[in-house]
């Protein structure tokens, strides 16, 4: 069995592959932890889905957090008895790193690269709903140019409710209708529907910049919601990330 852990300034994913088969799946809080927190925290998670731990093999990581990054990796080796793989542009990924300084690509980009190429083919763009949102272009010809990044929902949801004085913190629900009839739904309007438009935007203006017609794949927290109203989103995958990292593990240790 595979251990993946995606490592994100607000969440951690971790996932546990039998061969190409995600059997189990978790969402952390990307909070400041010791080495020894982790690694109590993976066996309980490992127990509680009645996984034997001697049955992992191996474990990767990608994280664009450095100091979570090392705790984890030595939370992994003291209590699993593995050394992680860690993400980077410089390994073997199927695809062409383009950016024009490699080593400031975000290793969660890189990686849904890779698996959006592997499984829907190219030329592809990639959104992920993250802490940031971003959006990541892989050519016909299998080259990662890069992309955009804008600020994520949560965090527009509370740059409105610390700047102004009558505009409450509400729940990123799907809106009903675009018009809002209530505070609330209009904030809920602006947000999904806004950013669902800013999505569209984006991707018609790289796929016209690029001459091409790319496939475009969502992942991330607030994807579904998004994706709803956006008329240029094929398909949600909740779980390209940690397919990406065993897709690279694959290609790394073969």
């Amino acid at each position: 069995m595979l251990l993946v852990l995606d490592i994100g300034n607000t969440h951690t994913c971790i996932g546990i592959f039998d061969g190409a088969c995600l059997v189990a799946d978790w969402r952390l809080t990307s909070e400041k932890r010791t080495e020894d927190e982790l690694g109590i925290y993976l066996t309980g998670l490992l127990h509680m889905s009645k996984i034997d731990q001697k049955s992992i093999s191996g474990s990767i990581i990608s994280s664009v957090v450095p100091p979570l990054e090392m705790a984890w990796r030595e939370g992994i080796s003291k209590y699993i008895g593995l050394d992680t793989m860690v993400v980077s542009y410089e390994m073997n990924l199927g695809i062409d790193v383009k950016y024009e300084m490699p080593s400031e690509v975000g290793a969660d980009r890189l990686v849904n690269a890779v698996a959006a190429v592997h499984h829907y083919g190219s030329p592809v763009i990639v959104v992920d709903f993250g802490t940031a949102v971003t959006l990541d272009y892989v050519t016909s010809d299998r080259a990662y140019l890069g992309g955009a990044i804008a600020p994520g929902l949560q965090a527009s949801v509370e740059a409105l409710f610390g700047r102004t004085a009558k505009l409450p913190l509400v729940a990123l629900d799907a809106p009903k209708r675009v018009i809002g009839r209530s505070t609330s739904e209009s904030m809920r309007s602006g947000i999904v529907v806004g950013y669902a438009g800013l999505i569209d935007g984006l991707v018609d203006r790289m796929a016209q910049e690029q001459g091409e017609n790319p496939k475009v794949i969502a992942t991330g927290g607030h994807a579904q919601i998004v994706a709803r109203w956006s008329s240029r989103i094929n398909t949600v995958d909740p779980n390209l990330t940690l397919e990406g990292l065993r897709l690279i593990y694959e290609r790394n240790t073969k």
